[in-house]
């Protein structure tokens, strides 16, 4: 469709990680002697882009230090209280970059695993596509919704896929996705285009085969899984 579309990579790295359990947060953790955010941004380093934007908070005193200046990449300090504020604020700040029909690539900073071929997939399928899509595997599991520790039903799976990232779209659609609401709480960027796509502006985001491998840590038991599988595939 459009041949002459840049893309520009977006990696959310604000977090504090409360869930992570650590005085350090998720990004910055050990993970095979470098830090988390160290492996996804060579992982992401195959992507043909314009530039990398990593995105952390005002505060951050450890970029530097931990993962210091690196060809290509660019650190936008406008991290926001929330993930949907983050790429919020990311995305304004590229407005001095971007057409309306580059891509805006964004992957979360604490997904260091994610397979090359998954990262070749995603941006082969898109290639054509009017607004993007995301990486995103079947629900495998069974599906129990629950009253504090108690069941109470069990839920289909059918039709079920669990979003991953990265998740890929149009500048010019991603932007007015995240505008319509500067208060949503969006836990993705592709539920912030669904609401964009029920009105009727644009399609609904595409789904491209991920990968279980494409791990992310949230945990920090989920560090030493992450390690096995980055062990496998060396």
């Amino acid at each position: 469709m459009i041949q002459t579309a840049r893309t520009f990579v977006v990696v959310p790295a604000a977090g504090l990680g409360e869930r992570f359990g650590s005085g350090t947060a998720k990004q910055y953790a050990d993970l095979n002697g470098a830090p988390v955010l160290a492996h996804t941004l060579k992982r992401l380093g195959v992507i043909r882009c314009e530039r990398t934007f990593v995105v952390v908070a005002m505060d951050d005193g450890e970029y530097e230090q931990r993962i210091g200046r690196r060809d290509g990449i660019e650190v936008l300090r406008c991290g926001g209280e929330t993930r949907a504020a983050t790429v919020r604020n990311a995305t304004a700040a590229l407005s001095a970059h971007c057409k309306p029909d580059d891509w805006v690539l964004v992957h979360d900073a604490v997904r260091p695993c994610v397979p090359r071929d998954a990262l070749a997939r995603l941006v082969r399928e898109l290639a054509d596509d009017a607004v993007g899509g995301l990486l995103a595997i079947p629900v495998a599991d069974t599906l129990k919704r629950a009253a504090g520790d108690r069941v109470v039903n069990t839920e289909s799976r059918e039709s079920l896929w669990q979003a991953q990232t990265p998740q890929m779209f149009r500048y010019s659609i991603l932007m007015t996705a995240l505008d319509r609401d500067k208060h949503a709480t969006f836990t993705d960027e592709a539920q912030a285009v669904e609401l964009l796509a029920a009105t009727g502006a644009c399609a609904p985001p595409r789904l491209v085969r991920g990968s279980a491998a494409n791990l992310k840590i949230t945990f920090a038991e989920d560090v030493a899984l992450a390690a096995a599988i980055l062990a496998m595939r060396r």
